[in-house]
């Protein structure tokens, strides 16, 4: 059975992963809404530019990987639009660059409202996007793709999120890109944790092809443990009260996550723990936002 060109690209776009654009900007303005500084505007506008940047970062991917020859036929991750005759290179290059451009059009309206600064930001998230897989020294080849997923889905787009809202920093929305940024790079933890000898063999420097699957494995536990450490930090610090608890009820899933990263035996049981880690996000970003909220 055919598969339609609408569904060829929705793939390509990685739906699965978009909740690390998504939970930011929700988290974000959630603390801007507890300060009486939100705003429908800006918010709408910096979620439908997060949502494009990840999804044009996601074709770039699928791109750059192909060209540079890291998706072979043994490839057992989600399958790649180029890599498997789909989508071909050109047009993915160009879907990329669309995408992107799309993004920075929409993102002006940021910058009238927020200024220079804001256009600065934008500039580096499309930048970075492209230069995660592309350019002559890419981040998610050389090792930095952890740092980059942790200052850009987490410092840039929670507390950039509030800045739109409120035109002022706070200390507290750097305190809430922690989890959020962890729990980010946790999604590409699990994607390298299943590629490793794929990785390995297409030259792709990760932390797991650099340190060894063990240390992926205890990354992924520091984070989750990182993650549930900043409420308490809500409540002691910033003297919310205990709804800024509602995280915790998302323990025993982050109970199973690690469970499935610390004692799975095929690689491929690590596409669910994938989407999985990615539906975790989602449950801890909304619960950390409904905390805020309600404290």
């Amino acid at each position: 059975m055919k598969t339609s060109k609408f569904f060829i690209w929705l793939r390509a776009a990685r739906p699965q992963t978009l909740a690390a654009s998504v939970v930011p900007v929700v988290v974000g303005a959630s603390l801007a809404w507890a300060d009486q500084l939100f705003r429908w505007d800006t918010t709408l506008v910096a979620l439908f530019c997060a949502v494009l940047i990840q999804v044009g970062t996601n074709f770039a991917n699928d791109y750059y990987d192909f060209i540079k020859g890291a998706d072979t036929p043994e490839r057992i991750g989600f399958e790649r639009a180029t890599a498997s005759g789909l989508v071909t290179p050109k047009a993915m290059f160009t879907a990329t660059w669309f995408t992107m451009a799309v993004a920075f059009f929409a993102g002006l309206y940021l910058v009238w409202i927020g200024g220079w600064v804001i256009l600065l930001i934008g500039i580096l998230s499309l930048l970075f996007g492209i230069l995660y897989t592309g350019g002559p020294y890419p981040l998610g080849y050389n090792g930095l793709g952890d740092l980059f997923v942790f200052i850009f889905f987490g410092f840039v787009a929670v507390m950039g999120t509030y800045y739109v809202n409120a035109l002022e920093w706070s200390w507290i929305s750097f305190w809430a890109s922690i989890p959020v940024g962890a729990l980010c790079v946790n999604i590409l933890v699990v994607n390298n944790l299943r590629d490793v000898k794929q990785d390995k063999i297409s030259g792709k420097k990760t932390l797991g092809v650099l340190f060894g699957e063990p240390v992926l494995m205890i990354e992924y536990t520091i984070l989750i443990f990182i993650s549930f450490i900043i409420p308490l930090v809500f409540y002691e610090f910033y003297h919310l009260n205990g709804w800024i608890f509602l995280p915790f009820l998302a323990l025993p899933a982050a109970w199973v996550l690690l469970k499935q990263i610390w004692q799975h035996d095929d690689k491929r049981t690590l596409n669910a723990t994938l989407e999985r880690t990615a539906q975790f996000m989602v449950l801890y970003g909304f619960l950390f936002s409904a905390g805020i909220l309600l404290s």
